[in-house]
């Protein structure tokens, strides 16, 4: 598809693989501050991470998620690209709409297939319209154009944009789509030398309680180590399959990553993670798996073969703040929901999504829905927050 934007032609292309798109082209506009060879701010949307999901068969045929990459061109360079797949349901994504699904059906709609911007299974925000510097508002533009054009010319129920940036979701609403706001539990690093320091900042009751968390949780009998680069190994990755296993089979019936992501992991994105192992006799029971940013740490998974008090906090918390703090990181992202968090000095957040309905009357329900949940959504964070674990005056400086 082909559209004219200030006298120049705009080519948005279609790609059914990475393989398509040279790495290099794509990170140009996925990452273009680690081309001096730092961090990317966001590590899923690298060329190697989003590749290493397609390799592994995580998506592609059979899983839901059929890849759909979209890559914007004026005058045969590559200025944009984004993720975008076909979903056959809604599983994996964190943002949820199953009731917008039942609704629809409900009336005698089709909500499934339906088009979606975000990376598979990741509830981590991020830039979603990956652009080269300059190219930003052509870039979101033409990207939003195409990827509705897509789904428009399809005949599919919408289009889903998650967990994008708010600066994305603003002007993303300038172009019609409709705004959602949903919230997660972050963890901001205000300068901390140190956890006692962070401590330092919280009610007595609640410093307390996690010095106890802890000290139960180091007397589980083994040891607690964060893990990255080439300290991993690939006997850490058995140990942490059977992790994963566990908790996607309980939470959600399947495991969403298949076991030949781990391996793609130990080969192209180590330096990425932060993998924490508790190991006891020689034997990995517990960990947590990490994804490491330019300024934030983003928690992912967590499993075990053995229960011990308050290892699960120690080993996706409490690890992670240490780590924050010893590499100068800003925050750190614990995931999708748990209220449970917000004791553990994690805070609330807003999350932001961006949606496309053809239905126009089923689109103007969700946008008065919306409106109301957003509503709701102000006020809990801004419950939770003054009950949250910080000293009085904390709270005042951050709300």
């Amino acid at each position: 598809m082909t559209t004219e934007t200030a006298a120049r032609d705009v080519a948005v292309n279609v790609l059914p693989s990475l393989s398509q798109i040279d790495a290099a082209v794509w990170d140009a506009c996925a990452c273009p501050e680690a081309a001096d060879g730092g961090r990317p701010n966001d590590p899923f949307t690298t060329y190697r991470f989003l590749k290493a999901l397609e390799d592994s068969g995580s998506v592609g045929p059979g899983t839901g998620w059929e890849p759909h990459y979209l890559a914007v061109e004026v005058e045969g360079e590559t200025v944009a690209v984004a993720p975008m797949y076909a979903k056959g349901h809604s599983q994996g994504e964190y943002i949820f709409d199953h009731n917008w699904a039942h609704a629809l059906e409900s009336a005698g709609g089709r909500y499934y297939p339906k088009m979606q911007i975000a990376v598979p299974f990741t509830p981590a925000t991020g830039r979603r319209f990956l652009t080269k510097p300059g190219y930003e508002a052509l870039g979101q533009s033409a990207l939003t154009q195409g990827a509705v054009q897509f789904a428009s010319n399809h005949e599919l129920s919408s289009l889903h944009i998650t967990f994008c940036t708010e600066e994305e979701a603003e002007t993303g609403e300038e172009l019609g789509l409709l705004r959602r706001v949903t919230q997660q539990f972050h963890w901001y690093n205000d300068g901390y030398a140190d956890f006692d320091a962070f401590l330092a900042d919280l009610s007595s009751r609640k410093r307390k309680n996690i010095r106890k968390e802890r000290r139960t949780a180091q007397d589980f009998g083994g040891t607690i180590r964060t893990l990255t680069g080439h300290d991993i190994q690939p006997r850490h990755w058995d140990a942490f399959w059977q992790f994963y296993q566990d908790t996607g089979s309980r939470k959600w019936g399947t495991p969403y990553l298949t076991r030949a992501f781990f391996e793609a992991a130990q080969e192209t994105l180590r330096d990425d993670i932060a993998l924490v192992m508790c190991e006891r006799d020689g034997t990995a029971v517990a960990g947590a798996l990490n994804f490491i940013g330019r300024d934030v740490l983003y928690g992912r998974y967590w499993g075990c073969v053995e229960d011990h008090p308050c290892l699960h906090f120690e080993a996706c918390y409490y690890q992670a703040i240490d780590f924050a703090i010893a590499h100068g990181l800003s925050r750190v992202e614990a995931g999708a929901q748990g209220e449970h968090k917000l004791a553990r000095g994690y805070l609330p957040a807003q999350v932001h999504s961006l949606h496309w309905l053809a239905n126009e009357g089923f689109r103007d329900a969700v946008a008065r829905y919306l409106e109301e949940e957003r509503r709701a959504i102000d006020e809990d964070i801004e419950i939770m927050t003054s009950f949250g674990p910080f000293r009085k005056d904390q709270r005042e400086e951050q709300q």
